[in-house]
């Protein structure tokens, strides 16, 4: 019998309600054509596949059983939303994810009205949930909030604020918990699908709610000692948790990857549950994919590679990266002080304390996604005479600002802060820019806040930080690769408070903070060729500032410009309240200050982020033609 091709299904959903006209035996081939559509898309762009591979039979029973839009589908981080995208609209421009002007990585409101919340960052999706749900009742309306998190994701503390709260008020809310580490519970087998599909059914639902009317008639003891006694018999079969002590109905594991498993459930959930619902579905990151599902890291970001053998495509830089060179100084100095010890919020490898965790493994924490507790963490070991590093990414770090303030800052605690992907960070786009930390740590008593203008510069800060005792010190720099200068076999402890004087002019003053100064120096060979000599200096402090330096540069120039790829309000601001404060603007000083814009910048490669925010080499040249009222705007060299 000669087997008939598949008809391709892909091609007929467009959007979710074409999906819902197929008939349940058709999704398991609809998976697999995602699935292919997926790993073809990001071989040629790149960006985050294990995390959408895992979740593709579980995206395709939400959009089957509920009625999106119009039920709210939120997905935490969004790493995973995109099968979610093919399926709701924006098949087209899958091969633009993360390109300059194409689709974002993450779930975003303005892209697509299937994105009732944005996301990129962790945790997010059941408070926001929560409020959806709220609202939904507010308005009286007829609709289900769908929140999908990982079991990574909860770590946070949010989410467990989150939901407490949804517990206490009863909401109609459904969360599904994507565990996919099999950190939590495995399936078991059919047994465990059987008893899933019963728990959601409208019998035992029943039967708990029943517990909860005879609070009128009983009293809320009796009430609790009833409804509590319904979850201990489930629990003897089903596995009762922690969730149904938070006020949750929970149902699970169930095998995320079955849609014999996943449809009763979704639909039992769907028609009878009336509280807070908690799924429980185990799923594999990398699922279909053989080179994701062998992978140490399941594939969960990844270079452009190729859909045969999974080879991703090398990038070769032409230095090491800034954040291999810090690691490597920070191993090197915690080989010579035995106080050193590093703490990362889920990103030991994005950091690079895993080199750390492999010298000094007891040295080395990986506090899980919570940069709350990881700031407080390092407070408390601080507060003993140790000298945590908690290395953080600048855009994660906004999240623990509280902790910074109250638990570090006002104590005086010597924390310190190596902070990455400072500035602009590419494909990742506005949700993951290292924008604000200059600002809102430059504005904080006593804080030290530092720059490295390369990766040498790096290294004397790593060394400046671990022997600096008097408080929180903080030190930032980019993502990607330096710019190949030959680096000293250990730092040199910096003066705090010191900038440099890197080239000597006498019209124009380029004063830089942090990885801007290569620009400032080509810059200054094309304002030499002008005929304006120009001095450009590395900054290297944010706070305290150099106030010789800046000083000297104000009084004996005609046009200073402060440099930095950082938002306003930082390094900047600080130079002008202190030129203002001491009168040095009064002498016709013509002052410029350089940031990235007062706006959301789209994602693009880092040079074109740059270049658009004038904070390349022909925008600094710019800048100062302007400043001197020049009609002639010049074009960088080279």
């Amino acid at each position: 019998m000669t087997h008939m091709p598949e008809t391709p299904l892909l091609d007929q959903v467009h959007y979710p309600s074409d999906l819902r006209k197929l008939e349940d035996r058709d999704l398991p081939q609809l998976a697999r054509e995602l699935r292919d559509e997926m790993i073809d898309a990001v071989s040629r762009t790149g960006g985050h596949l294990g995390a959408g591979l895992g979740v593709v039979e579980l995206t395709i029973a939400i959009h089957n059983v509920f009625d999106t839009p119009n039920d709210r589908l939120i997905f935490d981080v969004g790493h995973q939303c995109y099968p979610h995208k093919i399926l709701t609209g924006r098949r087209e421009r899958i091969r633009t994810l993360r390109q300059e002007g194409g689709l974002s990585g993450f779930t975003r409101r303005a892209e697509s009205e299937y994105d009732p919340f944005g996301a990129a960052h962790s945790s997010t999706s059941i408070s926001a949930g929560l409020g959806m749900a709220v609202a939904a009742e507010l308005d009286k309306t007829n609709r289900r909030v769908i929140a999908v998190i990982g079991d990574g994701a909860m770590s946070a503390g949010m989410a467990y604020e989150a939901l407490n709260n949804a517990g206490a008020l009863d909401a109609r809310l459904i969360v599904i918990l994507n565990d996919n580490d099999m950190s939590i519970a495995p399936p078991t087998g059919a047994m465990s699908a059987y008893l899933a599909r019963l728990a959601s059914g409208r019998t035992y639902m029943g039967f708990r709610d029943f517990g909860k009317k005879l609070t009128a008639y009983l009293g809320k003891n009796v009430d609790r000692a009833i409804t509590r006694a319904v979850e201990h018999a489930r629990g003897y079969v089903t596995g009762g948790t922690m969730f149904e002590e938070m006020g949750f109905y929970h149902i699970g594991p169930i095998d995320g990857h079955s849609f014999d498993h996943l449809l009763p459930v979704l639909r039992n959930v769907r028609d009878h549950a009336q509280g807070p619902v908690l799924i429980h579905v185990v799923t594999q990151k990398g699922k279909g994919y053989a080179p994701a599902e062998a992978a140490a890291d399941k594939y969960h970001g990844v270079n452009k590679f190729d859909v045969i053998t999974g080879a991703q495509a090398k990038v070769k830089p032409n230095a090491p990266s800034y954040t291999s060179v810090f690691a490597d100084a920070l191993v090197q100095e915690a080989m010579l002080d035995e106080k050193i010890v590093g703490i990362t919020a889920a990103m030991p490898n994005g950091t690079g304390l895993d080199k750390l965790q492999e010298f000094f493994p007891a040295r080395c924490f990986d506090v899980g996604i919570a940069e709350q507790h990881a700031v407080t963490f390092a407070a408390g070991l601080a507060a003993e005479g140790f000298k945590p590093f908690a290395a953080l990414y600048s855009t994660f770090l906004q999240r623990a600002y509280d902790q910074v303030v109250h638990d570090v800052a006002i104590q005086g605690l010597p924390v310190r802060f190596p902070i990455d992907r400072a500035g602009f960070v590419g494909a990742d786009g506005p949700t993951h820019a290292g924008s604000f930390d200059t600002a809102f740590l430059a504005t904080l008593p006593g804080f030290v806040v530092m720059a490295a203008s390369d990766e040498a510069e790096l290294k004397h800060m790593v060394r400046t930080a671990a022997a600096y005792d008097l408080g929180p010190i903080s030190f930032r720099y980019p993502r990607g690769e330096g710019v190949g200068i030959e680096l000293p076999e250990r730092g040199e402890i910096l003066e705090i408070g010191k900038g440099r004087i890197v080239k000597q002019g006498s019209k124009v003053a380029l004063l830089s903070f942090g990885t801007r100064l290569a620009d400032s120096l080509a810059a200054a060979e094309d304002l030499d060729a002008a005929g304006l000599p120009t001095t450009v200096a590395d900054a290297r402090f944010a706070k305290p500032l150099d106030h010789g330096l800046i000083r000297q540069l104000a009084g004996h120039h005609e046009v200073l410009i402060t440099i930095e790829e950082g938002s306003v309000g930082g390094f900047g601001s600080q130079v002008v309240q202190f030129l203002a404060t001491e009168g040095l603007l009064d002498n016709g000083l013509k002052i410029r200050t350089l940031v990235m814009p007062d706006i959301w910048m789209e994602q693009a490669k880092p040079e074109v982020m740059n270049a658009k925010a004038g904070l390349d080499r022909a925008g600094i040249v710019q800048t100062v033609f302007r400043a001197l009222g020049r009609s002639r705007i010049i074009e960088a060299a080279g």
